[in-house]
């Protein structure tokens, strides 16, 4: 079962003196608009709970160009978030874009030592992309989950500054 196991961290409970200082940016891909908003949206909730009241939000064409973005905003950001939806087809460029995606945010992450909340679903199908984008009658809401970590890691980082 998807998401069982995860830790329950509320941002709520966080001390929103600390969470509030931090600057958070989203970057969200535009494919597959409804699960791309439910996504954006849970993310947006995210932050509203954490105390960020204006994230920075930026468009890309699609997750393959997530990480150039995160690579250029992080040097400026707490913590950045990538959204995004690869959904398979009858090619191998379900697997490309996913690999490009995921070593392309993780590099980002350890080379700047800038937290990257990793909201990319990749599904077999749609409609495990609509369960998990945080709409109504979702089972999961991973742009939510996605700042929620983000944050979280950032907060823990912040008392282990990069020498």
């Amino acid at each position: 079962m998807s998401g069982h196991g995860a830790p329950t961290i509320d941002l709520t409970t966080l001390n929103h003196e600390e969470t509030s200082q931090l600057k958070l940016a989203i970057v969200a891909a535009s494919w597959h608009t409804q699960i791309m908003d439910g996504l954006l949206d849970g993310a947006l909730r995210a932050a509203k709970d954490a105390g960020i009241s204006e994230p920075t939000v930026l468009r890309v064409p699609g997750s393959f160009e997530l990480p150039v973005a995160a690579a250029r905003l992080a040097p400026h950001f707490d913590a950045v978030v990538a959204l995004g939806v690869v959904i398979r087809g009858g090619t191998p460029h379900f697997d490309y874009v996913c690999q490009a995606a995921t070593s392309g945010l993780t590099d980002v992450s350890v080379r700047t030592g800038v937290p990257v909340g990793f909201g990319v679903l990749t599904c077999d199908t749609e409609q495990q992309g609509l369960d998990r984008a945080g709409l109504p009658g979702s089972s999961e809401d991973k742009g939510h989950e996605a700042v929620t970590a983000a944050l979280a890691t950032a907060l823990t980082l912040k008392q282990y500054p990069a020498a």
